[in-house]
């Protein structure tokens, strides 16, 4: 978490509060409100002077799949937690229908304290298991968010191939998905395999810089990536653009296509992650 929204003292009571496994953990502090599933890893993170910015850097990249699919009309969201994307989408992008499920109804009522838009006519949440709802929703979609976490890491059920076909089954033929993994998870070389088992080359690995995760996007029409320069005219097209810090992600989206996992090395010092190697 970011040592400018937390304070030491709250910090303090966060770290002694006793633990209950897989229930959300809300901590309040003098300028942020977090959602957690653990001590180790911050879920949601809103700003109480800006509640609707993206605070945490993954979910910014996340954001990068306008520089694959910039003029979205439906998005899909697994995963809801403290509503960060759902809120920014939502507040950015009004000609967008949202849905945004989510398997754990603690989470869900916890929407006020995070400021999740309520119900309307184009955006929802839904309480439903992911993998269950993608492959039983027969909507064409043009933009699918991946951020599935559980205490234990991603939900198992929304990192197999099955689910990743079910996705690509469903988006449009422009359609995107964007998939959110954290870099010290052992599985992570394997979740692209699978991912690349299903889309083949079109996908990218983006190392996110000023967070702890790789964001992967894969496209369903099975062409390369649109040029660097096109992929530089979409980041300076939204008014928003530099709050995203879309151009450093265009220019990481094309270092990362078709990113073989074996480039992946595990980092053991200290706390072990996955790094990509030159």
């Amino acid at each position: 978490m970011d040592g400018d929204l937390t304070s030491g003292d709250a910090s303090v009571e966060f770290l002694s509060t006793p633990w209950q496994s897989g229930q959300p953990f809300v901590l309040e502090t003098q300028h942020a409100i977090s959602l957690h599933f653990g001590h180790s890893a911050t879920q949601s993170c809103m700003s109480l002077r800006v509640p609707d910015r993206l605070t945490l850097g993954y979910t910014r990249a996340m954001m990068g799949f306008l520089l694959l699919q910039p003029a979205p009309r439906r998005i899909c969201m697994i995963g809801l937690g403290g509503g960060s994307l759902a809120k920014y989408c939502y507040r950015n992008l009004p000609d967008v229908a949202i849905d945004a499920v989510e398997i754990n109804p603690e989470v869900i009522a916890l929407r006020d304290v995070f400021r999740v838009p309520a119900d309307d006519a184009r955006f929802r949440v839904v309480c439903a298991d992911g993998a269950d709802y993608m492959r039983e929703i027969d909507i064409p979609t043009d933009v699918i968010l991946l951020d599935a976490y559980v205490a234990e890491g991603i939900a198992g059920r929304c990192a197999d191939s099955t689910f990743f076909a079910a996705c690509r089954e469903r988006l449009s033929e422009a359609g995107v998905l964007a998939v959110n993994l954290v870099d010290d998870d052992p599985a992570l070389p394997l979740c692209i395999e699978r991912l690349r088992s299903v889309f083949g080359t079109s996908h990218a690995v983006v190392r996110c810089v000023d967070d702890s995760n790789f964001i992967v996007f894969a496209w369903k029409g099975g062409h390369r990536l649109p040029s660097r320069r096109t992929l530089f005219e979409r980041a300076f097209q939204f008014a928003w653009a530099d709050d995203l810090r879309l151009l450093p992600t265009a220019r990481r989206v094309r270092d990362g296509e078709n990113l073989d996992p074996e480039r992946l090395v595990w980092h053991t010092p200290g706390h072990g992650r996955w790094e990509i190697r030159a």
